[in-house]
């Protein structure tokens, strides 16, 4: 009878650790932008613009750049259902030349982790 038993709560054990629940989505307005021609020593700005079209809160747990010039700021905030929220992005323009940057901005959604894009050329 144990065995029975047993084999009866092996498949509901595998059933709940494999049912992971909802998670929250994001839809963005573009992820990339091209700046064009910019001059030097004059920072850029770009707000990427996203949406939480899902029915949990979502949460933007880090943004990270692909270099010190380029410098990101994110809601610290959950945004509930519904709601949006954006991604603003400085690049310094210090050096001339063509630039091409990333952006990785860390979610609690099931892909985790998107990439946002930005290049330009310095005058």
């Amino acid at each position: 009878m144990r065995f029975i038993v047993k084999l009866g709560i092996l498949p509901a054990i595998i059933a709940l650790m494999s049912f992971s629940g909802p998670k929250a989505s994001i839809e963005w307005d573009f992820t990339e932008h091209d700046f064009g021609k910019i001059e030097k020593n004059k920072p850029v700005t770009i707000e990427f613009v996203f949406k939480n079209p899902g029915m949990l809160p979502l949460i933007i747990q880090d943004v990270k750049s692909s270099c010190g010039c380029t410098v990101p700021s994110y809601p610290k905030q959950p945004i509930g259902p519904g709601g949006s929220g954006k991604i603003t992005v400085t690049y310094d323009a210090k050096d001339p030349g063509y630039f091409s940057k990333s952006i990785t901005v860390y979610t609690n959604t099931e892909q985790n982790n998107y990439n946002l894009y930005i290049k330009g050329e310095v005058n």
